[in-house]
């Protein structure tokens, strides 16, 4: 059965790689852009969608100001991938808005960033498959229904393929996040050539009417109508989210590694700027409706379409337009955007394994984030944001629109804190720096950061104040309990190495235990009962005895005569059980030998099997394993497992490829050498 799930590891993961391959897993350009961009990239599926549906709650009037929102969020994304550039260049390690908060502004700033980041990535899973799922349901009738169980299974196919390696996901999601891109850009491209000619038809929702709800009847006027117009510029700030992953994932670029991010930023600012601006322009120049409640809001003939009525996503209407006479340039656009919205997801199967392993390294998080998997990857990451995904998906019933609330809060709370950084950064190095031409480059730097700054932290607060009581609150309570836990483990972490560490100049104890005290645990007779009283014996201990519980009275006389008549030289004391535990008598008698001799050292030899199936662990060993649990919490005990290979255990040890699993991380080569089984049964000690 070992053998089996090995060889099933391997067929999903691969092979191992050696220690001295990381750096062959290493991405040139043309791989990073697509497994780190592809989160932003996406984004401009959902973007302008999100800013028609907030400007429709105002009526048609309110999509004149559709342009000039989409051209806000433009500057702030410029204005950012500007601010990360300089941010890959200052710190090239990989630590992104966490380490250049942590270095600027202290732990606490750095540990908000962390869990903000967390938090972030999680949700970039959770609404990016969430959307593909509910994208390919309404292309695909029959998955109606049963998108939550849909999204669950895609969120475990990017978990088995990142397990195989970023180079691996990078070259399996490269091609559809180049098809999507050429598709956007050709579709804007022709729409518009189309458009100077004349011959741009109108989609199919601009023959309807688009009503306000109510109470915005008078369109975009007063208090309420700029709470609205802030609030679709919010949502549109999500075309944002993942151009921080650059930042976090500079270690996995090939050097140069800081000039090869910088690079990849501006490829992704600029692909980004012109898919967003493009789709918006096209909407308008098509006519396009697009309504957060279609089944009232648009009007045919002066009467609401009803619930039959399907709306389609803005790029699937003017695909359908501007490719009204190429089906197959409409069908290729429509899969190429559902299929990036699931890959949208692997931004942050890259991004939080790295983050969560520099936060392990620095004891924020549990130590075994921070170790590489057979495949060089941070496979323990990888695992819990597929979890913790998972978690969102099923509770949330995979409703982007639910989710979607929660969304962009944690990225521009670490957008504004390194920023913050970034310019605290600069002004530390431009008190020492006298290099004129050096100093102008860190002027410019600065200058960069600090617009950052002012524009961030401009939509934090709008993105608090339009989505607080819609969902983002769930999104900031989710930060602050993982940035407590954190706190806490970081001190669990704390107080035990001060308990371990040996004080400076203080001496080693010399004082030995006064006597050992060995006890060998009998429940029959047999050859692991010998071996076990064999090495009892081969230590010399002060005090040697054979314990047994008596749970059936008879069993234990039988046996107890067939110690006597071998005649071994060990006595055989029985404790008794009136409940039939095996557990709680041994401990308790451990205790009291304690209690006696506090200073003897008690060793407790407990014979085990060692099988070669996972069925015959659960028959055996389970009254052992309770017994060591509760014995190690004992002071001056010690646990001696002996153990007696069965049968089943030849070979076990050893996986189909010569490695056990594991063995890269610990630096072996070759097979681990099978433990010699002895030619005889052990002979009773004399």
């Amino acid at each position: 059965m070992q053998s089996i799930a090995d060889g099933a590891k391997r067929l999903l993961l691969g092979r191992p790689f050696r220690s001295d391959r990381l750096s062959s897993t290493l991405l040139p350009k043309r791989v990073a852009l697509p497994v780190f961009a592809s989160d932003a990239l996406s984004s401009v599926a959902y973007a302008p969608d999100e800013i028609f549906l907030t400007l429709a709650i105002a009526g048609i009037s309110s999509y004149v100001l559709s342009p000039w929102i989409g051209l806000a969020v433009v500057v702030v994304m410029a204005v950012v991938v500007a601010s990360y550039r300089q941010n890959v260049r200052a710190y090239p390690s990989g630590g992104g808005d966490y380490e250049v908060a942590t270095t600027n502004l202290g732990r606490t700033p750095g540990l908000v960033v962390g869990s903000a980041l967390l938090v972030d990535y999680v949700l970039t899973v959770a609404v990016s498959i969430s959307s593909g799922a509910q994208y390919a349901a309404s292309a695909l009738p029959f998955l109606a229904g049963h998108e939550t169980s849909l999204a669950v299974a895609l969120v475990l196919l990017l978990m088995a393929i990142n397990l195989r390696g970023v180079r691996e996901s990078g070259r399996a999601f490269a091609i559809p996040t180049y098809v999507f891109m050429a598709s956007v850009l050709g579709m804007c491209a022709w729409g518009f050539l189309r458009a100077a000619t004349g011959d741009l038809p109108a989609v199919e929702s601009a023959e309807l009417e688009l009503i306000a709800e109510p109470g915005y009847e008078e369109g975009l006027t007063g208090i309420v109508g700029g709470f609205l117009v802030l609030r679709a510029f919010s949502s549109g700030c999500a075309a944002l989210t993942g151009v921080e992953a650059i930042s976090n994932g500079v270690p996995a670029f090939r050097k140069p590694k800081s000039r090869n991010a910088a690079t990849t930023l501006a490829l992704l600012g600029a692909l980004s700027i012109a898919m967003l601006m493009g789709v918006i322009a096209l909407a308008n120049m098509t006519g396009l409706r697009f309504a957060e409640l279609p089944a009232t809001q648009l009007l045919r003939d002066g009467v609401p379409v009803g619930d039959t009525y399907q709306q389609d996503p803005v790029i699937g209407q003017l695909a359908r337009a501007v490719f009204d006479t190429a089906p197959f340039a409409f069908f290729l656009v429509t899969a190429a955007t559902g299929l990036i919205l699931v890959l949208a997801a692997n931004t942050a199967f890259n991004g939080f394994p790295v983050l969560g392993s520099i936060l392990a390294r620095d004891g924020w998080l549990p130590r075994q984030l921070h170790t590489r998997g057979d495949r060089l990857a941070f496979s323990n990451g990888i695992l819990l944001l597929a979890g913790a995904a998972i978690v969102l998906v099923v509770a949330f019933d995979a409703q982007v629109t639910r989710l979607i609330q929660l969304y962009i809060v944690g990225v521009f709370v670490s957008f504004t804190l390194s920023q913050l950084g970034m310019v605290k950064h600069w002004n530390r190095h431009l008190r020492t720096e006298a290099d004129p031409v050096a100093r102008s480059r860190m002027l410019r730097s600065r200058a960069i950061n600090g617009l950052g700054l002012a524009l961030t932290a401009t939509v934090l607060v709008i993105v608090l104040a339009t989505k607080f009581v819609q969902g983002a609150w769930i999104a900031l309570l989710a930060m602050a309990v993982l940035f407590a836990l954190m706190r806490g483990i970081r001190t669990h972490y704390t107080r035990v190495a001060a308990e371990l560490e040996v004080a400076e100049g203080a001496a080693v104890p010399r004082v030995l235990p006064s006597r050992v005290h060995a006890i060998v645990l009998v429940s029959k007779l047999h050859l692991p009962t010998l071996r076990a009283l064999a090495y009892a014996r081969a230590s010399r201990p002060s005090v040697l005895e054979a314990v047994t519980v008596v749970v059936d009275p008879a069993e234990t006389k039988a046996l107890q005569r067939s110690w006597d008549s071998r005649g071994l030289p060990v006595r055989l004391k029985a404790l008794e059980s009136p409940y039939r535990e095996i557990t709680r008598p041994v401990v308790d008698y451990v205790r009291a030998l304690k209690r006696e001799s506090p200073r003897d050292l008690v060793v407790v030899y407990v014979p085990e099997y060692v099988v070669g199936h996972w069925w015959e662990q659960l028959l055996h060993n389970q009254s052992a394993l309770r017994l060591k649990s509760r014995l190690h919490f004992i002071r001056g005990v010690v646990v001696a497992s002996v153990p007696w290979q069965l049968a089943s255990s030849e070979g076990a040890d050893v996986d189909d490829a010569g490695l056990a699993p594991g063995d890269v991380r610990r630096g072996a080569v070759g097979p681990a050498p099978a433990a010699p089984r002895p030619s005889s049964p052990p002979q009773a000690p004399r």
